[in-house]
């Protein structure tokens, strides 16, 4: 279901375009539907409060938890059950924020991701997106989400912006604290200055080389990485809104001097905000996480060197790894396990 479907229901039921906004406010603040005092508009038409029972229904339907693990610094797990049995993860983190997906799998194949070794399943619909917002809100307070959970949000656009204009107009969420994560596809570019809510933007980087960033992200569109940087700071002055740049910290691959010189020839005067994160081992890939002391050391160097840079732990990693691991590992009927560092 899009958000869409969702208005077109509510006026074929004779709702008008008030009720409709108050609605969907109701929806996305995890609210019964016919919430709100009714001084704030005419009153429901009897043809909606009769099939407020049915709607409810299907809007909690659309999105339920199967389970949730908690993590030591405040967030917890996620694993989302859709409407036709498959799952997605959703964090909540800490400081107010939620991760949500927007595909069941993913197509980019990051050869570094539990996510994309299965392909694209199926995109999520935007309702579905938002219902996963609707899931934390009843739990928590939420007034940041970031679209960085399963999925690539580029391939999955109309939803995604679907999404995004409904939780910064109704769902009362600061544009700037709704995060598009991409690895990069022009048609973001052309598409996120033409919106009425405008979100910030992280672009997934991981390499300063082409040549490297070819195989690490093998399904991603060419775009060269100082191009990439390039696109991003036209959005950045354009919005007011820092690029974050993402950087998956791997031992013996993205980590050498080299590529520190090449972040700071392709960030340094930029508009941005270098998100270092060290890699979170999967024990079925090759890949290794760095030593902290090492990751600590070239989080400093790049900000010796003028690039605002933050070392982060992803939210729950002690909770069932890399996102991904939480659903691959309940297809796979195994028991969630905590990993110790």
């Amino acid at each position: 279901m899009r958000i869409e479907h969702i208005r077109q229901r509510l006026a074929e039921l004779g709702a008008k375009p008030v009720h409709i906004q108050r609605m969907l406010r109701a929806w996305t603040h995890s609210q019964p539907l016919d919430a709100g005092p009714t001084r704030r508009g005419p009153a429901l038409p009897q043809a909606v409060l009769e099939a407020l029972p049915a709607l409810s229904a299907e809007l909690a339907g659309l999105a339920q938890v199967r389970s949730e693990h908690p993590g030591e610094d405040g967030s917890a797990r996620l694993l989302v059950a859709l409407g036709d049995g498959q799952t997605v993860e959703s964090v909540l983190l800490p400081r107010d924020g939620l991760c949500v997906s927007s595909q069941v799998g993913c197509a980019v194949g990051c050869v570094f991701c539990m996510t994309g070794r299965d392909g694209l399943l199926r995109q999520v619909g935007s309702a579905e997106i938002v219902a996963q917002v609707v899931l934390a809100r009843a739990r928590r307070h939420v007034k940041k989400v970031v679209f960085m959970g399963m999925g690539e949000p580029a391939h999955n656009l109309d939803n995604v912006l679907e999404a995004i204009q409904l939780l910064g107009t109704e769902g009362g969420i600061g544009h700037k604290n709704l995060v598009f994560s991409t690895v990069g596809d022009r048609r973001v570019f052309e598409r996120l200055p033409e919106l009425t809510v405008k979100p910030a933007l992280a672009l997934s980087l991981h390499t300063s080389r082409a040549d490297l960033r070819a195989e690490l992200l093998p399904k991603a569109p060419r775009i060269d990485p100082d191009e990439l940087v390039e696109l991003g700071e036209t959005y950045a002055r354009a919005t007011g809104y820092p690029i974050q740049y993402q950087w998956t910290l791997i031992e013996g691959i993205n980590d050498s001097d080299e590529e520190l010189d090449g972040i700071v020839r392709l960030l340094k005067g930029k508009y941005a905000l270098m998100n270092m994160i060290p890699y979170n081992t999967i024990p079925d890939l090759p890949y290794r996480r760095p030593a902290w002391e090492k990751a600590t050391a070239i989080a400093r160097s790049l900000h010796q060197r003028g690039i605002l840079t933050k070392l982060r732990n992803s939210a729950g990693q002690d909770v069932d790894g890399g996102c991904g691991q939480l659903r691959a590992r309940a297809i796979a009927g195994e028991t969630p396990v905590r990993f110790v560092r």
